[in-house]
């Protein structure tokens, strides 16, 4: 996509994924600062946003469909909407996070030739894991007890389900597709 259709489409609001992306990453920073965490059980901390981090991975795939490499541009608006909201360890965790399970995702979604349903699951479930373990152990310094194994599974398994809810829907939209060409 060129500089121009770019600039069009964006500011002519035909990039709802890539707005509800943008507005994601300051959101889940500030709730990760504002909202506090569930005690495990088993011992650490559990933060009800992790759900919601592994959905923005998915919607991140949908925001690249619509504007291409572009969407770096949107992480790093978010990212500085993210430091001006937020506790600073908090969105420095969300940084570094972001940045290296994006890159992973980045690279799966462009470059995997495979059904957009399995691109999806794929890059947001190996995606999902890298992030969860960045912020965990970065964040843990502004939000005690947060970074233990049972918090990083649960942080997993949230982000997982997230990403199993939309590769089940996506999938069945393929599915769908496919036998309304063939008919």
């Amino acid at each position: 996509m060129d500089f121009k259709t770019f600039l069009n489409r964006t500011f002519t609001g035909r990039v709802p994924w890539t707005y509800l992306y943008l507005f994601l990453i300051p959101f889940v920073n500030w709730g990760f600062d504002k909202i506090k965490t569930i005690p495990l059980p088993t011992g650490g901390d559990w933060h009800p946003l992790t759900v919601v981090t592994g959905l923005t991975l998915v919607v991140r795939d949908f925001a690249q469909r619509e504007v291409g490499h572009y969407i770096f541009l949107f992480l790093g608006i978010g990212l500085i909407l993210s430091y001006a909201t937020s506790d600073p360890t908090v969105a420095f965790a969300s940084t570094c996070a972001f940045a290296i399970s994006e890159l992973v995702d980045w690279a799966l979604f462009t470059f995997a030739k495979i059904p957009l349903s399995k691109r999806v699951f794929l890059s947001s479930g190996i995606s999902a894991s890298i992030d969860a373990a960045v912020f965990l152990a970065i964040a843990s310094q502004s939000i005690p007890g947060i970074f233990n194994p049972w918090s990083f599974l649960a942080a997993i398994v949230s982000r997982f389900i997230g990403c199993l809810i939309v590769y089940f829907l996506m999938r069945n939209r393929d599915k769908r597709e496919a036998e309304a060409a063939k008919g």
